[in-house]
């Protein structure tokens, strides 16, 4: 299996996940041809892509998807409540909605040899889901937009050999910064993103002695930079209680522009 974030940050998300014969895109949320460059760079095009799929309706989530499924004929798995939301959006362009597969949390289903496994995040947005994908017996999950994380989340996170985690923003920053009150309270509530120190805490949940590769994503423009992301989660974790300390698993920080590295396990 491969993961690799073409993008993500604040801006936009899009990350590729594939085995050796099937070849997935979770969200579109950067322009077409930026989409296509990061493929190119993993020596594939959009004709290999199986399927593109959605976490939620946000435009930092989608904002490539009309081009991709018209070029491509992509088919789209999303929740009832984000494919409604997607449709109605008609900022996209005309989208067949043929190609729209329909998908419900806590229930599997399978593209060739890929498991994915769909689950529940709190977020503002109509029906959000974070993905865990299983190629035999590999397993990598992609979880941003969290609000909150509970046990269930942490159920569904743990046993993975790479994650891609949110590390949205630093509290203080948030705090102090420019935007307006009830923008900081979206951002820091129940429905909102994970702070550095909540990713940190999180990772401390779900490490174990096989994980081969943390990368932390959706950062804010505004509110964070990657340094401080990477070493506010790895204090988290050496302070932590968990037996592990920062430097037993690589950890990465995904760009807001750049295709990360390419992780292979």
């Amino acid at each position: 299996m491969r993961m690799c974030s073409i993008a993500s940050g604040s801006s936009g998300n899009c990350i590729y996940v594939g085995s050796d014969s099937h070849h997935l895109l979770i969200d579109a949320g950067i322009s077409g041809k930026r989409v296509e460059a990061g493929l190119q760079d993993l020596e594939l095009s959009g004709k290999d892509i199986d399927g593109i799929l959605l976490t939620h309706e946000h435009s930092d989530h989608i904002k490539g998807l009309g081009v991709l499924a018209r070029k491509y004929g992509l088919p789209i798995y999303a929740t009832p409540g984000t494919a409604g939301a997607v449709k109605a959006m008609k900022s996209l362009g005309k989208i067949d909605e043929s190609l729209f597969v329909e998908i419900q949390a806590d229930r599997d289903f399978e593209i060739g040899d890929l498991k994915i496994s769909p689950f529940h995040i709190s977020h503002d947005a109509a029906d959000p889901v974070a993905y865990r994908i299983a190629c035999g017996e590999k397993k990598m999950a992609v979880a941003t937009d969290l609000g909150i994380y509970t046990d269930y989340t942490i159920d569904h996170l743990k046993g993975l050999d790479v994650l891609l985690l949110e590390a949205n923003h630093d509290i203080h920053m948030l705090q102090v910064g420019a935007y307006p009150y009830p923008l900081k309270q979206r951002i820091s509530g129940e429905l909102g993103h994970l702070s550095n120190e909540s990713a940190g805490k999180l990772l401390c949940q779900v490490l174990h002695d096989n994980m081969k590769a943390v990368m932390l994503g959706h950062l804010s423009k505004e509110n964070n930079y990657a340094e401080l992301a990477y070493e506010t989660v790895k204090l988290e974790i050496a302070l932590g209680d968990t037996p592990y300390q920062p430097g037993d698993f690589p950890l990465s920080v995904a760009g807001r522009e750049e295709r990360s590295a390419c992780i292979a396990v």
